[in-house]
């Protein structure tokens, strides 16, 4: 097993400093950083590669287009998905989540029924599901925060009725680092007839994962959350609903046949994905799967557990200091979120800044979450398997200087 100081080396950025002092990086739970095997994917692609994808006959497209595919199968397996058609590339989960309200709710629902999303959501899974309520006559129910502020099933069963045709719900909290229990979810949901959208974002590559096991009917990832590159993302759906939809954006790469009145398009996952792609993109993605593959998701999610606890200690030990979310000793993600007493969270960050520690101020792109618990904002530390216990000493430090 490589050692911590092994993989930290392969993190060129992780060389940098910020205001004199060696950087910390705790905003993993907004990007992570990428290892050099990544950046060199990228690299190689633009460097011997460039092509346009599934348009010519010439070596550099047949090279680009095996990339492209490769990547596809790649990720298809690293997630349990049954076949590398049910991968949809898109530029990130938000597109990812889009895309399932674009080409299939849209298509299948109707004024009078209704959609169950909770209340946890990132903005990115609420914004496109009110969209369509005021467009489609649709119903927005709401899932509340359950007991020991996770999402509850029995919770799931009393919103839901014959109307519902969608619940969508996050597998873990950006903001607090609550670990929702999704099979229960989506088999609750399955069990009242509906289909489930699961935002994976912030945990996809940093836990064990099975699509098939989960049984969600759209899983929406991003590269970047994974030490991928920006720009990259997916959406998972069954192959038996990707079927039932059709493209919501229509152009090059997607058509079967034309002509002056209409078009067909291709089988999927092709008819999903107009314009060229972000080959390269997609390349450092299928890189940075293997690193993950390579260390282990279940050693990067006890690392991230483990810096979590010990950072819940410190804080929870410090008089002026409150902590939200799950405690130490619960099943969690490598997320705290915290405030300290007359302090905004945006000073703190500014102040943790001139360290050289990075965490995330502000609602975190979760603002009904934060509100249900009283809240307008607090300050964020998220871990990756390259983080350190003297990084969360550092940062214990810098808050004991802000008390």
């Amino acid at each position: 097993m490589r050692s911590l100081a092994d993989i930290r080396s392969d993190f060129p950025i992780l060389a940098r400093e910020i205001a004199g002092r060696p950087l910390v990086y705790l905003d993993n739970a907004s990007t992570t950083q990428k290892p050099a095997c990544v950046i060199d994917a990228v690299a190689d692609y633009y460097r011997g590669h460039c092509g346009n994808v599934h348009r010519g006959v010439h070596t550099l497209s047949i090279e680009s287009t095996d990339m492209l595919e490769s990547a596809r199968a790649r990720i298809a397996r690293f997630i349990g998905a049954r076949d590398a058609s049910e991968i949809i590339f898109t530029r990130n989960t938000t597109e990812s989540i889009h895309l399932a309200m674009h080409s299939w709710a849209r298509a299948h629902l109707r004024p009078g029924d209704s959609v169950v999303v909770s209340e946890m959501e990132h903005h990115s899974n609420l914004l496109p599901w009110q969209t369509l309520a005021r467009e489609r006559n649709v119903t927005l129910r709401f899932l509340p925060i359950g007991a020991r502020e996770r999402l509850d099933p029995r919770d799931l069963d009393r919103v839901m009725d014959d109307t519902t045709k969608l619940v969508t719900f996050t597998h873990a909290s950006n903001s607090l680092g609550i670990l929702n229990p999704a099979a229960e979810l989506i088999r609750a949901a399955h069990d009242r007839g509906a289909l489930v959208l699961l935002d994976a974002a912030q945990t996809i590559g940093h836990m064990p994962f099975d699509a098939q096991e989960l049984d969600a009917d759209f899983v929406a990832f991003s590269a970047h959350k994974m030490h991928g590159p920006a720009g990259a993302g997916a959406l998972y759906g069954k192959r038996a609903v990707l079927d039932t939809m059709e493209p919501f954006i229509a152009g090059g790469g997607t058509i079967a046949n034309i002509d002056r009145t209409g078009a067909s398009f291709l089988s999927v996952p092709h008819k999903f994905e107009a314009g060229t792609p972000d080959t390269a993109g997609f390349a450092g993605w299928a890189r940075a799967v293997d690193y993950v593959d390579e260390i282990g998701t279940a050693r990067i999610h006890e690392h991230a557990h483990a810096l979590a606890a010990r950072l819940l200690r410190g804080l929870e030990s410090r008089e002026g200091v409150t902590v939200y979310g799950p405690g130490a000793d619960e099943e969690r993600t490598g997320v705290v979120s915290f405030n300290v007493a007359n302090r905004s969270s945006e000073d703190v960050g500014r102040a943790l800044d001139a360290r050289g520690i990075a965490v995330r101020a502000g609602d975190h792109c979760t603002a009904l979450l934060l509100r249900a618990l009283g809240l307008g904002a607090t300050v964020r530390a998220s871990f990756a398997i390259y983080n350190t216990e003297e990084e969360v000493d550092a940062l214990l430090e810098g808050v004991n200087a802000l008390l």
